[in-house]
């Protein structure tokens, strides 16, 4: 396993998903009011906004926050915000994606300039990392929902790619556009995901040694941290041996 994907599951085990709870609603929310802005503020009709609600419902969001944050882009003194897409390298040569929704473009990229060069990073063109990753749908449940192969089977059938199945879960994937419907058929079959999202997942991985991968995750942490960032992608990947001592670190 390379990239995001490794970092989120060492991560997740060290219960940091679970004290940033407040932040992650945050832009979920955010997320949520730009889409309704941009369209309908009905998800039915309103392909970002049904794909936003459904990340938010993946992550235990309340009802009454997603529909507060859905009424808020019908009010006259929202933000414009916009969203944008930066790209650079890590330490060690790692591609890394962010992706942000900011009402000050300036301000947003300063800070992810000032987290790629603090960390030994440096921030490029856009374009010069994103041919290394190929945009799609996920898809995540925990590993109890189902078995591997009943869990294939379903996904196989509601319009997916593939379904990567191990003890930390099932990970389906899928073109981005068919997200919203994957998702759906999923859910009706399993009940609610653990995550969905659109994800860069990279097509080519940049191997790096234990010191360059922990200042890469202070990197991406750092960059997650801040308040326009929606998400952060790399490609990344280490050894078994350093993905044991970072997990246990």
């Amino acid at each position: 396993m390379a990239g995001h994907s490794q970092f989120k599951n060492i991560m997740h085990r060290k219960g940091r998903q679970d004290a940033a709870r407040a932040k992650i609603f945050a832009k979920l929310a955010r997320e949520i009011t730009v889409a309704a802005k941009s369209g309908l503020p009905d998800p039915a009709l309103n392909p970002r906004l049904r794909l936003a609600v459904q990340a938010a419902r993946a992550e235990n969001m309340p009802k009454e926050n997603i529909e507060r944050a859905i009424k808020k882009a019908q009010g006259n003194d929202t933000e414009n915000f916009e969203s944008v897409r930066y790209e650079g390298y890590g330490p060690g040569g790692v591609a890394i994606i962010v992706e942000a929704l900011t009402d000050n473009r300036n301000r947003t990229g300063g800070a992810v300039r000032a987290v790629f060069t603090k960390y030994g990073g440096n921030l490029a063109a856009t374009g010069s990392v994103s041919h290394m990753f190929d945009r799609i749908g996920e898809v995540v449940y925990a590993p109890e929902v189902a078995s591997a192969d009943a869990m294939l089977e379903a996904a196989i059938e509601a319009g997916a790619e593939d379904v990567q199945s191990d003890e930390n879960g099932h990970v389906i994937t899928c073109a981005f556009e068919d997200l919203g419907s994957v998702a759906n058929t999923l859910e009706e079959k399993f009940g609610q995901p653990r995550s969905v999202k659109i994800v860069w997942r990279p097509n080519i991985s940049t191997r790096i040694d234990e010191e360059h991968a922990q200042t890469v995750m202070k990197l991406i942490s750092a960059l997650e941290d801040d308040d326009d960032v929606q998400s952060v992608f790399s490609n990344f990947e280490v050894s078994d041996e350093v993905m044991a001592k970072l997990t246990a670190a």
